[in-house]
Protein backbone atom coordinates (compact mmCIF):
# COMPACT_ATOMS: atom_id res chain seq x y z
CA UNK A 1 0.00 0.00 0.00
CA UNK A 2 2.87 2.43 1.01
CA UNK A 3 4.34 1.91 -2.82
CA UNK A 4 1.32 1.90 -4.41
CA UNK A 5 0.20 5.30 -3.05
CA UNK A 6 3.53 7.02 -3.95
CA UNK A 7 3.19 5.41 -8.11
CA UNK A 8 -0.39 6.49 -7.95
CA UNK A 9 0.30 9.84 -7.28
CA UNK A 10 2.68 9.63 -10.49
CA UNK A 11 0.68 7.97 -13.33
CA UNK A 12 -2.88 8.60 -14.22
CA UNK A 13 -5.52 7.56 -11.84
CA UNK A 14 -7.49 6.23 -14.63
CA UNK A 15 -5.34 3.45 -15.92
CA UNK A 16 -3.94 2.72 -12.68
CA UNK A 17 -7.17 1.62 -11.15
CA UNK A 18 -8.15 -0.21 -14.27
CA UNK A 19 -4.86 -2.61 -14.57
CA UNK A 20 -5.11 -3.32 -10.79
CA UNK A 21 -8.82 -4.25 -10.65
CA UNK A 22 -8.33 -6.10 -13.48
CA UNK A 23 -5.46 -7.97 -12.29
CA UNK A 24 -7.23 -8.22 -8.90
CA UNK A 25 -10.16 -10.14 -10.62
CA UNK A 26 -7.80 -12.32 -12.31
CA UNK A 27 -5.91 -13.39 -9.00
CA UNK A 28 -8.89 -13.70 -7.21
CA UNK A 29 -10.17 -16.19 -10.52
CA UNK A 30 -7.03 -18.02 -10.25
CA UNK A 31 -7.93 -18.71 -6.59
CA UNK A 32 -11.11 -20.46 -7.11
CA UNK A 33 -10.03 -22.74 -10.13
CA UNK A 34 -7.34 -24.30 -7.84
CA UNK A 35 -10.87 -26.17 -7.19
CA UNK A 36 -11.55 -26.95 -10.57
CA UNK A 37 -7.86 -28.01 -11.53
CA UNK A 38 -7.56 -30.07 -7.79
CA UNK A 39 -4.86 -28.12 -6.82
CA UNK A 40 -4.03 -29.32 -3.45
CA UNK A 41 -0.33 -27.44 -2.94
CA UNK A 42 -0.48 -25.15 -0.33
CA UNK A 43 1.94 -22.59 -2.37
CA UNK A 44 -0.66 -22.14 -4.79
CA UNK A 45 -2.82 -20.47 -2.72
CA UNK A 46 0.09 -18.37 -0.46
CA UNK A 47 1.37 -16.56 -3.99
CA UNK A 48 -1.74 -16.13 -5.28
CA UNK A 49 -3.10 -14.33 -1.83
CA UNK A 50 -0.12 -12.32 -1.57
CA UNK A 51 -0.01 -11.45 -5.62
CA UNK A 52 -3.95 -10.26 -5.22
CA UNK A 53 -2.77 -8.47 -2.01
CA UNK A 54 -0.37 -6.71 -4.36
CA UNK A 55 -2.12 -5.82 -7.15
CA UNK A 56 -5.42 -4.68 -4.90
CA UNK A 57 -3.55 -1.83 -2.93
CA UNK A 58 -3.74 0.25 -5.93
CA UNK A 59 -7.63 0.34 -5.47
CA UNK A 60 -7.94 2.54 -1.82
CA UNK A 61 -5.68 5.19 -2.96
CA UNK A 62 -6.81 5.48 -6.08
CA UNK A 63 -10.65 6.09 -5.39
CA UNK A 64 -10.24 8.09 -2.23
CA UNK A 65 -7.77 10.76 -4.78
CA UNK A 66 -10.76 10.76 -7.35
CA UNK A 67 -13.24 11.57 -4.46
CA UNK A 68 -11.04 14.69 -2.91
CA UNK A 69 -10.86 16.00 -6.43
CA UNK A 70 -14.50 16.48 -7.00
CA UNK A 71 -15.71 16.75 -3.35
CA UNK A 72 -14.50 20.03 -1.02
CA UNK A 73 -14.28 20.10 2.65
CA UNK A 74 -17.64 21.55 3.43
CA UNK A 75 -19.79 18.35 3.21
CA UNK A 76 -16.83 15.53 2.82
CA UNK A 77 -17.98 13.76 5.32
CA UNK A 78 -21.51 12.99 4.64
CA UNK A 79 -20.51 12.60 0.98
CA UNK A 80 -17.50 10.04 1.39
CA UNK A 81 -19.77 8.51 3.97
CA UNK A 82 -22.59 7.73 1.80
CA UNK A 83 -19.72 6.38 -0.83
CA UNK A 84 -18.06 4.59 1.53
CA UNK A 85 -21.13 2.40 2.28
CA UNK A 86 -19.69 0.42 -0.78
CA UNK A 87 -17.37 -1.07 1.42
CA UNK A 88 -19.78 -2.69 4.20
CA UNK A 89 -22.44 -3.51 0.52
CA UNK A 90 -19.23 -5.40 -0.61
CA UNK A 91 -18.66 -7.44 2.58
CA UNK A 92 -22.48 -8.05 2.63
CA UNK A 93 -22.45 -9.53 -0.97
CA UNK A 94 -19.39 -11.57 -0.51
CA UNK A 95 -20.16 -13.44 2.53
CA UNK A 96 -23.39 -14.04 0.81
CA UNK A 97 -21.78 -15.09 -2.32
CA UNK A 98 -19.25 -17.41 -0.72
CA UNK A 99 -21.87 -18.75 1.83
CA UNK A 100 -23.85 -20.01 -1.36
CA UNK A 101 -21.60 -22.06 -2.76
CA UNK A 102 -19.29 -23.11 -0.06
CA UNK A 103 -20.58 -25.79 0.90
CA UNK A 104 -21.14 -27.09 -2.69
CA UNK A 105 -18.70 -25.61 -5.06
CA UNK A 106 -16.41 -23.01 -2.82
CA UNK A 107 -14.22 -22.64 -6.44
CA UNK A 108 -17.26 -20.32 -7.43
CA UNK A 109 -16.37 -18.12 -4.14
CA UNK A 110 -13.85 -16.38 -5.86
CA UNK A 111 -14.68 -17.09 -9.76
CA UNK A 112 -17.80 -14.94 -9.56
CA UNK A 113 -16.45 -12.05 -7.42
CA UNK A 114 -13.28 -11.79 -9.89
CA UNK A 115 -15.28 -11.61 -13.01
CA UNK A 116 -17.11 -8.85 -10.96
CA UNK A 117 -14.19 -7.30 -10.38
CA UNK A 118 -12.64 -7.07 -13.72
CA UNK A 119 -15.72 -6.15 -15.61
CA UNK A 120 -15.66 -3.00 -13.27
CA UNK A 121 -12.53 -2.37 -13.73
CA UNK A 122 -13.49 -1.47 -17.54
CA UNK A 123 -16.45 0.46 -16.59
CA UNK A 124 -13.68 2.57 -14.58
CA UNK A 125 -11.99 2.76 -17.44
CA UNK A 126 -14.88 3.50 -20.55
CA UNK A 127 -16.35 6.18 -17.68
CA UNK A 128 -13.82 7.46 -15.19
CA UNK A 129 -13.39 11.45 -14.83
CA UNK A 130 -10.81 11.32 -12.43
CA UNK A 131 -10.46 15.33 -12.33
CA UNK A 132 -13.02 18.42 -12.78
CA UNK A 133 -9.97 19.75 -15.47
CA UNK A 134 -10.52 16.85 -17.57
CA UNK A 135 -13.90 18.09 -18.58
CA UNK A 136 -14.15 19.63 -22.05
CA UNK A 137 -17.42 21.36 -22.38
CA UNK A 138 -18.26 23.56 -25.52
CA UNK A 139 -20.72 26.71 -26.20
CA UNK A 140 -21.49 29.32 -28.10
CA UNK A 141 -20.25 32.34 -25.54
CA UNK A 142 -20.78 36.10 -26.34
CA UNK A 143 -18.85 36.66 -22.80
CA UNK A 144 -15.89 35.05 -22.02
CA UNK A 145 -13.65 35.78 -19.08
CA UNK A 146 -11.15 33.90 -17.69
CA UNK A 147 -9.97 33.46 -14.23
CA UNK A 148 -6.66 31.87 -12.74
CA UNK A 149 -7.77 29.94 -9.11
CA UNK A 150 -4.80 27.53 -7.97
CA UNK A 151 -3.24 25.05 -10.63
CA UNK A 152 -6.40 25.56 -13.38
CA UNK A 153 -7.42 28.55 -15.62
CA UNK A 154 -11.82 28.98 -14.93
CA UNK A 155 -12.91 30.24 -18.99
CA UNK A 156 -16.58 31.98 -17.76
CA UNK A 157 -18.79 31.75 -21.29
CA UNK A 158 -22.39 33.04 -21.09
CA UNK A 159 -24.33 35.94 -22.14
CA UNK A 160 -24.93 38.01 -19.00
CA UNK A 161 -28.68 40.29 -18.68
CA UNK A 162 -29.15 42.77 -17.28
CA UNK A 163 -31.72 40.48 -14.77
CA UNK A 164 -28.87 38.16 -14.64
CA UNK A 165 -26.78 40.60 -13.18
CA UNK A 166 -28.72 41.48 -10.04
CA UNK A 167 -29.19 38.34 -8.84
CA UNK A 168 -26.81 36.93 -5.96
CA UNK A 169 -23.95 34.83 -7.05
CA UNK A 170 -23.74 31.30 -5.96
CA UNK A 171 -21.15 31.74 -2.60
CA UNK A 172 -19.60 28.17 -3.57
CA UNK A 173 -19.25 28.49 -7.53
CA UNK A 174 -18.15 32.04 -6.87
CA UNK A 175 -15.10 31.12 -4.18
CA UNK A 176 -14.32 28.13 -6.89
CA UNK A 177 -14.17 30.61 -9.56
CA UNK A 178 -12.88 34.17 -8.14
CA UNK A 179 -9.91 33.56 -5.87
CA UNK A 180 -10.05 37.21 -4.59
CA UNK A 181 -13.66 36.67 -3.68
CA UNK A 182 -14.53 40.27 -5.58
CA UNK A 183 -17.52 40.29 -8.00
CA UNK A 184 -19.99 37.50 -9.23
CA UNK A 185 -20.52 35.69 -11.64
CA UNK A 186 -23.11 33.60 -13.54
CA UNK A 187 -21.65 31.25 -15.36
CA UNK A 188 -23.47 29.42 -17.59
CA UNK A 189 -20.80 26.77 -19.08
CA UNK A 190 -17.50 25.94 -17.41
CA UNK A 191 -14.38 24.96 -19.43
CA UNK A 192 -11.70 24.11 -17.12
CA UNK A 193 -8.35 24.01 -18.73
CA UNK A 194 -4.61 23.60 -17.40
CA UNK A 195 -2.87 26.81 -16.31
CA UNK A 196 -0.74 28.57 -18.78
CA UNK A 197 2.87 29.95 -17.31
CA UNK A 198 2.54 27.48 -14.67
CA UNK A 199 4.79 24.23 -13.83
CA UNK A 200 3.13 21.52 -12.37
CA UNK A 201 3.89 21.05 -8.57
CA UNK A 202 6.10 17.67 -7.71
CA UNK A 203 4.25 14.96 -5.88
CA UNK A 204 5.14 14.59 -2.31
CA UNK A 205 7.42 12.44 -0.47
CA UNK A 206 6.87 9.09 1.55
CA UNK A 207 8.39 11.17 4.56
CA UNK A 208 7.44 14.78 3.69
CA UNK A 209 3.52 13.45 4.22
CA UNK A 210 4.12 11.63 6.98
CA UNK A 211 5.38 15.35 8.50
CA UNK A 212 1.48 16.46 7.68
CA UNK A 213 -0.27 16.86 11.16
CA UNK A 214 -2.59 14.17 12.16
CA UNK A 215 -1.41 11.42 9.70
CA UNK A 216 1.15 9.54 12.27
CA UNK A 217 -1.92 9.21 14.62
CA UNK A 218 -5.03 8.14 12.42
CA UNK A 219 -2.63 5.76 10.75
CA UNK A 220 -1.77 3.86 13.97
CA UNK A 221 -5.75 4.55 15.38
CA UNK A 222 -6.68 2.95 11.75
CA UNK A 223 -4.75 0.19 12.48
CA UNK A 224 -5.94 -0.78 15.50
CA UNK A 225 -10.06 0.08 14.40
CA UNK A 226 -9.23 -2.16 11.25
CA UNK A 227 -8.00 -5.05 13.40
CA UNK A 228 -11.28 -5.14 14.99
CA UNK A 229 -13.13 -4.71 12.00
CA UNK A 230 -11.39 -7.43 9.94
CA UNK A 231 -11.17 -9.80 12.57
CA UNK A 232 -15.16 -9.67 12.48
CA UNK A 233 -15.20 -10.02 8.97
CA UNK A 234 -13.18 -13.37 8.63
CA UNK A 235 -13.64 -14.66 12.04
CA UNK A 236 -17.69 -13.82 12.94
CA UNK A 237 -19.34 -16.91 10.31
CA UNK A 238 -16.98 -19.56 11.58
CA UNK A 239 -17.46 -18.19 15.29
CA UNK A 240 -21.69 -18.22 14.79
CA UNK A 241 -20.84 -22.33 13.16
CA UNK A 242 -18.74 -23.49 15.52
CA UNK A 243 -20.64 -22.13 18.88
CA UNK A 244 -24.20 -22.13 17.70
CA UNK A 245 -23.59 -25.00 15.08
CA UNK A 246 -25.43 -23.27 12.32
CA UNK A 247 -24.39 -24.34 8.94
CA UNK A 248 -22.10 -22.35 6.71
CA UNK A 249 -24.76 -20.68 4.56
CA UNK A 250 -26.81 -19.36 7.82
CA UNK A 251 -23.91 -18.42 9.46
CA UNK A 252 -22.79 -15.90 6.32
CA UNK A 253 -26.08 -14.77 6.31
CA UNK A 254 -26.13 -13.96 9.81
CA UNK A 255 -22.98 -12.14 9.76
CA UNK A 256 -23.95 -9.63 7.24
CA UNK A 257 -25.53 -7.62 9.70
CA UNK A 258 -22.57 -6.20 11.42
CA UNK A 259 -21.74 -4.76 7.79
CA UNK A 260 -25.26 -3.54 7.93
CA UNK A 261 -24.62 -1.59 10.88
CA UNK A 262 -21.39 -0.78 9.34
CA UNK A 263 -23.17 1.34 6.06
CA UNK A 264 -25.24 3.47 8.77
CA UNK A 265 -22.06 3.66 10.87
CA UNK A 266 -20.10 5.36 7.88
CA UNK A 267 -22.61 7.56 7.08
CA UNK A 268 -23.42 9.06 10.93
CA UNK A 269 -19.51 9.00 11.85
CA UNK A 270 -19.60 11.62 8.57
CA UNK A 271 -22.56 14.20 9.39
CA UNK A 272 -21.80 14.11 12.95
CA UNK A 273 -17.94 15.20 11.94
CA UNK A 274 -19.18 17.55 9.37
CA UNK A 275 -21.43 19.15 11.59
CA UNK A 276 -18.75 19.63 14.81
CA UNK A 277 -15.98 20.09 12.38
CA UNK A 278 -13.99 17.44 14.99
CA UNK A 279 -13.09 14.61 13.01
CA UNK A 280 -10.92 12.59 15.77
CA UNK A 281 -13.70 13.31 18.52
CA UNK A 282 -16.04 11.77 16.52
CA UNK A 283 -14.03 9.10 16.15
CA UNK A 284 -12.79 9.02 19.52
CA UNK A 285 -16.67 9.13 21.02
CA UNK A 286 -17.88 6.06 18.49
CA UNK A 287 -14.91 4.07 19.75
CA UNK A 288 -15.24 4.95 23.25
CA UNK A 289 -18.65 3.55 22.70
CA UNK A 290 -17.71 0.35 20.93
CA UNK A 291 -16.24 -0.93 24.01
CA UNK A 292 -17.90 -4.45 24.57
CA UNK A 293 -18.86 -6.07 27.34
CA UNK A 294 -17.02 -8.34 29.53
CA UNK A 295 -17.34 -11.97 27.38
CA UNK A 296 -18.91 -13.64 30.65
CA UNK A 297 -21.87 -12.03 30.68
CA UNK A 298 -23.91 -14.40 28.77
CA UNK A 299 -27.58 -16.13 28.35
CA UNK A 300 -26.84 -18.67 30.58
CA UNK A 301 -25.82 -16.25 33.14
CA UNK A 302 -28.74 -14.17 32.72
CA UNK A 303 -31.09 -17.57 33.32
CA UNK A 304 -32.83 -16.85 29.85
CA UNK A 305 -34.71 -20.20 28.50
CA UNK A 306 -33.59 -21.82 26.46
CA UNK A 307 -35.55 -21.13 23.44
CA UNK A 308 -34.70 -17.21 23.92
CA UNK A 309 -31.49 -17.28 24.46
CA UNK A 310 -29.92 -15.43 20.96
CA UNK A 311 -26.92 -16.85 18.83
CA UNK A 312 -24.76 -13.80 18.58
CA UNK A 313 -24.76 -13.30 22.39
CA UNK A 314 -21.84 -15.04 24.28
CA UNK A 315 -19.58 -14.23 24.04
CA UNK A 316 -19.66 -11.89 20.74
CA UNK A 317 -19.06 -8.41 22.54
CA UNK A 318 -21.54 -6.26 22.72
CA UNK A 319 -21.88 -2.22 23.82
CA UNK A 320 -22.07 -2.37 27.72
CA UNK A 321 -24.56 -0.15 28.23
CA UNK A 322 -26.87 -2.07 25.73
CA UNK A 323 -26.09 -5.66 27.55
CA UNK A 324 -29.93 -5.35 29.42
CA UNK A 325 -30.99 -5.31 26.08
CA UNK A 326 -30.34 -9.03 25.78
CA UNK A 327 -33.25 -10.08 27.91
CA UNK A 328 -35.25 -9.29 24.86
CA UNK A 329 -34.81 -12.02 22.46
CA UNK A 330 -33.34 -12.53 19.40
CA UNK A 331 -34.56 -9.65 17.85
CA UNK A 332 -32.74 -7.07 20.16
CA UNK A 333 -29.42 -9.18 20.33
CA UNK A 334 -29.81 -8.36 16.28
CA UNK A 335 -30.36 -4.82 17.25
CA UNK A 336 -27.66 -4.84 19.37
CA UNK A 337 -25.43 -6.33 16.51
CA UNK A 338 -26.25 -3.83 14.05
CA UNK A 339 -25.37 -1.10 16.67
CA UNK A 340 -22.00 -2.67 17.12
CA UNK A 341 -21.39 -2.92 13.49
CA UNK A 342 -22.47 0.58 13.15
CA UNK A 343 -19.66 1.77 16.33
CA UNK A 344 -16.91 -0.36 15.48
CA UNK A 345 -17.32 0.78 11.18
CA UNK A 346 -17.79 4.33 11.59
CA UNK A 347 -14.56 5.69 12.95
CA UNK A 348 -12.57 3.02 10.09
CA UNK A 349 -15.05 4.80 7.32
CA UNK A 350 -14.21 8.52 8.74
CA UNK A 351 -10.47 7.84 8.51
CA UNK A 352 -9.95 5.94 5.22
CA UNK A 353 -12.14 8.52 3.66
CA UNK A 354 -12.82 11.96 4.67
CA UNK A 355 -9.92 12.12 7.49
CA UNK A 356 -7.72 10.97 4.63
CA UNK A 357 -9.20 13.32 1.86
CA UNK A 358 -8.22 16.68 4.68
CA UNK A 359 -5.23 15.32 5.26
CA UNK A 360 -3.99 15.25 2.08
CA UNK A 361 -5.83 18.78 0.54
CA UNK A 362 -3.54 20.17 4.36
CA UNK A 363 -2.67 23.81 4.07
CA UNK A 364 0.73 22.97 4.97
CA UNK A 365 0.93 21.59 1.58
CA UNK A 366 0.41 25.45 -0.14
CA UNK A 367 -1.85 23.89 -2.58
CA UNK A 368 0.19 21.05 -4.06
CA UNK A 369 -2.35 18.56 -5.14
CA UNK A 370 0.23 15.69 -5.65
CA UNK A 371 -0.43 14.18 -1.92
CA UNK A 372 -3.65 12.90 -2.03
CA UNK A 373 -2.90 9.68 -3.29
CA UNK A 374 0.64 8.84 -0.82
CA UNK A 375 -1.25 10.25 2.29
CA UNK A 376 -4.45 7.48 1.68
CA UNK A 377 -1.80 5.20 1.22
CA UNK A 378 0.14 5.46 4.31
CA UNK A 379 -3.16 5.46 6.58
CA UNK A 380 -5.00 2.69 4.65
CA UNK A 381 -1.38 0.80 4.78
CA UNK A 382 -1.04 0.97 8.24
CA UNK A 383 -4.28 0.24 8.80
CA UNK A 384 -3.47 -2.85 6.61
CA UNK A 385 -1.42 -4.19 8.85
CA UNK A 386 -3.83 -4.21 11.82
CA UNK A 387 -6.00 -6.12 9.03
CA UNK A 388 -3.36 -8.52 8.69
CA UNK A 389 -2.93 -8.88 12.50
CA UNK A 390 -6.33 -9.59 13.81
CA UNK A 391 -7.45 -12.58 11.98
CA UNK A 392 -3.77 -13.84 12.72
CA UNK A 393 -4.23 -13.54 16.42
CA UNK A 394 -7.58 -14.47 16.38
CA UNK A 395 -6.80 -17.52 15.15
CA UNK A 396 -4.15 -18.33 17.58
CA UNK A 397 -6.12 -17.35 20.59
CA UNK A 398 -9.34 -18.94 19.99
CA UNK A 399 -8.17 -22.14 21.24
CA UNK A 400 -8.23 -21.11 24.01
CA UNK A 401 -11.34 -19.94 24.08
CA UNK A 402 -13.31 -17.54 22.64
CA UNK A 403 -13.35 -14.84 24.98
CA UNK A 404 -10.07 -14.56 25.03
CA UNK A 405 -10.41 -13.59 21.43
CA UNK A 406 -12.83 -10.59 22.47
CA UNK A 407 -10.88 -9.23 25.08
CA UNK A 408 -7.96 -8.68 22.91
CA UNK A 409 -10.70 -6.97 20.57
CA UNK A 410 -11.27 -4.70 23.21
CA UNK A 411 -7.51 -4.17 24.03
CA UNK A 412 -7.31 -3.28 20.13
CA UNK A 413 -10.32 -0.52 20.76
CA UNK A 414 -8.78 0.86 23.51
CA UNK A 415 -5.64 1.50 21.37
CA UNK A 416 -7.02 3.00 18.91
CA UNK A 417 -8.84 5.68 20.90
CA UNK A 418 -5.58 6.33 23.11
CA UNK A 419 -3.84 7.11 19.38
CA UNK A 420 -6.55 9.80 19.00
CA UNK A 421 -5.70 11.19 22.80
CA UNK A 422 -3.59 13.97 21.73
CA UNK A 423 -6.01 15.19 18.72
CA UNK A 424 -8.68 14.61 20.44
CA UNK A 425 -7.25 17.03 23.56
CA UNK A 426 -6.51 19.93 20.78
CA UNK A 427 -9.51 19.80 19.19
CA UNK A 428 -11.48 20.34 22.28
CA UNK A 429 -8.94 23.01 23.53
CA UNK A 430 -9.71 24.56 19.88
CA UNK A 431 -12.10 26.93 19.52
CA UNK A 432 -12.87 29.15 16.15
CA UNK A 433 -15.66 30.38 13.70
CA UNK A 434 -17.58 27.50 11.53
CA UNK A 435 -15.56 27.52 7.96
CA UNK A 436 -15.74 23.71 7.04
CA UNK A 437 -12.67 22.95 7.66
CA UNK A 438 -12.13 20.42 10.99
CA UNK A 439 -10.68 22.40 13.76
CA UNK A 440 -8.09 19.71 14.07
CA UNK A 441 -5.99 21.50 11.41
CA UNK A 442 -6.05 24.93 12.52
CA UNK A 443 -2.67 26.41 13.71
CA UNK A 444 -2.65 27.93 17.31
Amino acid sequence: MYLSGIIGERLPIRYYLTCGMLASGAFTALFGLGYFYDIHSFGFYVVAQIINGLVQTTGWPSVVTCLGNWFGKGRRGLIMGVWNSHTSVGNILGSLTAGYWVSTCWGLSFVVPGAIVAAMGLVCFLFLIEHPKDLRLSSRPTHSKGYENGTNRFRLQKQISTQEKSKPADPEMQCLLLSDGSGSTHPNHVVVLPAEGRSAMAAISFTGALRIPGVVEFSLCLLFAKLVSYTFLFWLPLYITSVDHLDAKKAGELSTLFDVGGIFGGILAGVVSDRLEKRASTCGLMLLLAAPTPPRVTSRALRLPRNCRPALFSPLPQLYAFSAISKMGLEATVAMLLLCGALVSGPYALITTAVSADLGTHKSLKGNSHALATVTAIIDGTGSVGAALGPLLAGLISPSGWSNVFYMLMFADACALLCLTRLILRELSCTGPATGHPVLFKEH
